[in-house]
């Protein structure tokens, strides 16, 4: 039997994993993964560095050599992320190599912290980038209103960015808009824009989790049948939704005189990224954020869990732009219900800069205790 990861490739989709530790890199897991699961990339982020270096042992002997050069919590962080983003990029080459430049990244995240500074998102990415020194990495940067200006100059330089934290097609044509300003720039200065890359990732079940509560918040105090059956029927539609008619937007943009301008000098387009794929609400299934997102020219970041339970059961086909008259009408119904998309984007973006913050500030802490 096929292994349904492997034949996402078959309908333009890569599948990268949404996960990175030591131990999966060095045990030969991340190896079986790429040649039996058909991976094609990695993406990592402060929550997933916490959960690797503070739950296992694989990083201990590391840390206190690193206390013994009074390095400080931060600087031993990023010596241990840089190293585990550089092995992983090592892993990855062959698959960026056999994908013509066009897969085999992993991405390395600036600081949560800066998610409200241009200037030191510019200079901690440009940091990153050289101390990684791998063609093939990826710097995250969050597309929050500092974050955006960032990745246009980022991008003018000729790196490869990794643009998360987007919930809506406005934001998304924003972003959109970056990279091609990054990359006329770099035109314009002699560069090759054939060799940048970027991605820019698209939440998905997050978006699901915060407006069935709006909605349920609605249908509590809702009297009318007709208006119960109306929010009930948005209840798990929306997020994939959003994501068919962001796919539309990426299309519009691709088929434009600006973009195909920049296509003729070689430009690559920005891949729509799948991300926060797995499912929060146990009545839904567990693949229905892969299985209904399968489409050209994208990419899937997978979780672990989520990776296991598609491999299992995950259904292959087209489906991204299926049913895109319903996707319309669900977002236009969304509206009409009250529930503004634009304010839960603004709440989904602040609580995920809040998610990543707090485990990076617990993983500096419990640095802190291992160097003791």
């Amino acid at each position: 039997m096929a292994n349904p990861l492997v034949e996402l490739k078959k309908y333009g989709q890569s599948p990268w994993y949404d996960n990175i530790e030591r131990g999966m890199i060095t045990s030969g897991k991340l190896q079986a993964m790429i040649d039996n699961d058909g991976l094609m990339g990695i993406t990592s982020n402060p929550a997933i560095f916490e959960k690797a270096i503070t739950g296992s042992m694989d990083y201990d002997e590391s840390i206190e050599k690193l206390a013994l050069e009074n390095r400080a919590a931060l600087e031993i962080y990023e010596t241990l992320a840089i190293e585990d983003i550089q092995l992983a990029a090592d892993a990855m080459q062959p698959v960026y190599r056999r994908s013509g430049g066009r897969d085999g990244f992993v991405s390395l995240e600036v600081s949560p912290l800066l998610a409200d500074d241009t200037a030191g998102t510019i200079e901690e990415a440009r940091r990153l980038w050289e101390d990684v020194h791998r063609e093939n990495v990826m710097i995250k940067v969050p597309a929050t209103k500092a974050g955006i200006p960032a990745v246009q100059t980022l991008i003018s330089e000729g790196m490869n960015v990794n643009v998360t934290l987007m919930f809506s097609r406005s934001v998304y044509e924003t972003v959109a808009g970056a990279y091609i300003a990054g990359l006329e720039i770099l035109a314009e200065n002699g560069g090759d824009i054939s060799t940048v890359n970027s991605v820019a990732s698209f939440f998905i079940s997050r978006i699901d989790t915060l407006i069935d509560a709006r909605l349920d918040e609605k249908l509590a105090s809702a009297e009318r049948p007709r208006e119960r059956t109306e929010l009930q029927s948005l209840k798990g539609s929306v997020a994939i939704a959003n994501a068919k008619l962001t796919y539309q937007t990426y299309k519009l943009i691709t088929a434009g005189a600006r973009w195909q301008a920049l296509a003729e000098k070689g430009a690559r387009t920005q891949r729509l990224l799948w991300a926060s794929t797995s499912t929060k609400n146990p009545d839904y299934s567990d693949v229905r954020y892969v299985e209904e997102l399968i489409g050209s020219d994208t990419v899937n970041t997978l979780p672990h869990a989520t990776m296991d339970a598609f491999r299992d059961h995950g259904r292959t086909r087209p489906t991204i732009e299926g049913g895109i008259g319903l996707a319309n009408d669900t977002m236009n119904l969304l509206e009409a219900m009250g529930v503004s998309m634009e304010e839960c984007t603004e709440q989904l973006v602040a609580e995920g800069v809040r998610l990543f913050a707090e485990p990076f500030h617990k993983l500096l802490e419990a640095i802190e205790k291992k160097k003791q």
